[in-house]
């Protein structure tokens, strides 16, 4: 759990703290991402690959060996005194985090007889939801009153004790497969890191870059195209794939794959920019920005215990199409504010969209691996939790980019309004300039006020950006609701429930 908790934790830390990141790293707030989708791509490309590489190296010995990665990558991260190192760190860590979470999962349900797994997952869900709560707002106090370096360094002495406890009582159970080194697919998993590196490169990059007019967005969406398709037909081949595709055939897991990859760019998105809203529009501090992202947390806790009772007597179908209804619900709240808002108006739609998470995530993994047999849950799981880390990962570059270009827009239609012909212009402007007057000369006053109301321009021109973006958002989910009717029924099982 101390593993689970600590990497869960690292997916939502660093977000209120990009600001300052990028400050301090003399780098900008798009580059700053970088921070976030770069841990993500490195956790995605391990995760399809957990049961494979703990079956090649033993599951203990990979699980200590990746708590320890973990654990030396954070500190590096802490080190870091270019963007280009904290980077490289994060993907250390992402590959290291990777396997914790569904290796934690597996250790745990054999660890108690039948009867008692569904408590012990019930704590497990308890632990993983707890770690998001914590996350924006442990970020921002630590942020705000010592240094974001601090936001890793406190992995130290939690990596170090859930190593020592792994080592001394986790136990590779006796039925585990192992598979020689003769029967490594080298060639499979080259591609699924190729595929999935350059893929992240060009989501990146290319707003930086402006997309297909660089050459290096260009070959990158080549080759990551020619990997992906080689990377299919590798392992729908192989004799010992690193990941069986063959289980997309299940229609249940095909369909609920689909919505996990859209539900992770929906989430991961509006987790990256509704703190960079916050703190770049309405200055707010990083601790009042993690305070206002925490009631998600709770939302989701709460209504986790409510879905636990729901599920079984209520169709999955229902619950996951209300979620999403839910959900789009937040993202029109988010469309429609403005930056006189106080922030019971942000944190409402916040505890609104936990809610949905909850009515979304619990139901539709029961409903997603409900379907497949026992052999295939773990294979299914690492292709399902890829899904989302790249839902994730596609989010956070798609928004990024968008309220970037969307801003550039606005700001251009608003400034064709900016005329000395506009009699509202003309009265803005004089206001500003007798405003000004009071406190210095005319003179000064004539300099100021245009460039006070271009700053208001841009403003206005970023705040509308993140309102269009919302409003997609929304559509999004309108979109994604009616996708559960592809769903097949499960029956009714009194076996425990996926947590995450």
């Amino acid at each position: 759990m101390l593993a689970t908790f600590m990497e869960v934790l690292d997916t939502s830390v660093a977000n209120v703290s990009l600001p300052h990141i990028a400050g301090n790293l003399s780098a900008t707030t798009d580059e700053a991402t970088w921070v976030l989708t770069s841990y993500l791509v490195a956790n995605a490309i391990i995760l399809p690959a957990t049961n494979w590489l703990g079956q090649l190296f033993g599951r203990k010995r990979f699980l200590v060996t990746c708590i320890a990665v973990f654990t030396l990558a954070s500190a590096l991260c802490g080190m870091a005194q270019s963007l280009g190192f904290l980077i490289i760190a994060r993907v250390l860590q992402g590959a290291g985090g990777g396997a914790l979470q569904p290796i934690s999962q597996a250790v745990l349900l054999e660890s108690f007889p039948p009867q008692k797994r569904g408590a012990a997952m019930a704590v497990f869900a308890m632990g993983v939801v707890v770690a998001p709560i914590l996350g924006p707002t442990l970020g921002g106090l630590i942020t705000d009153n010592y240094s974001w370096r601090w936001i890793f360094y406190i992995n130290l002495p939690i990596g170090i004790m859930a190593m020592m406890m792994a080592n001394g009582l986790v136990e590779d159970p006796p039925y585990l497969k192992r598979i020689s080194a003769a029967n490594i697919d080298y060639i499979g998993f080259g591609l699924l890191c190729i595929w999935l590196a350059t893929l992240q490169f060009m989501l990146d990059k290319g707003q930086e870059l402006d997309w297909f007019q660089s050459t290096a967005v260009v070959w990158c969406t080549i080759v990551s195209a020619g990997a992906f398709i080689g990377f299919i037909i590798r392992e729908l081949t192989t004799a010992h794939p690193i990941v069986d595709l063959r289980v997309l055939k299940n229609r249940n897991f095909a369909v609920g794959s689909t919505m996990i990859l859209l539900l992770g760019a929906l989430l991961y998105g509006t987790t990256a920019i509704l703190p960079l809203f916050m703190q770049n529009l309405l200055h707010y501090t990083a601790v009042d920005a993690g305070i206002a992202m925490s009631p998600r947390g709770i939302g989701a806790l709460v209504m986790t215990i409510v879905v636990g009772r729901l599920v079984g007597r209520i169709s999955n179908r229902i619950l996951i199409g209300t979620g999403f209804l839910l959900l789009s619900y937040s993202c029109l709240m988010f469309a429609h504010i403005n930056l006189q808002v106080g922030m019971g108006s942000i944190v409402f739609p916040v505890v609104v969209s936990g809610v949905a998470i909850s009515l979304i995530f619990v139901p539709l993994t029961t409903a997603t691996m409900g379907t497949l047999s026992q052999e295939q849950i773990g294979n299914a799981s690492g292709i399902f939790n890829l899904m989302r880390n790249v839902g994730g990962s596609v989010g956070i570059a798609m928004i990024t980019t968008f309220v970037a270009r969307t801003a550039q827009t606005n700001q251009a239609i608003l400034s064709s309004h900016a005329s000395m012909l506009n009699p509202v212009f003309r009265q803005k402007l004089a206001a500003i300039q007798s405003g000004l007057e009071q406190h210095g000369g005319h003179w000064q006053a004539m300099k100021q006020a245009p460039r006070i109301l271009y700053g208001l321009i841009q403003e206005q021109a970023a705040l509308l950006s993140y309102v269009h973006n919302f409003r997609f958002f929304a559509l999004m989910c309108l979109v994604c609701a009616p996708l559960v009717l592809l769903m097949k029924k499960v029956k009714k099982t009194t076996g425990p429930i996926a947590a995450h």
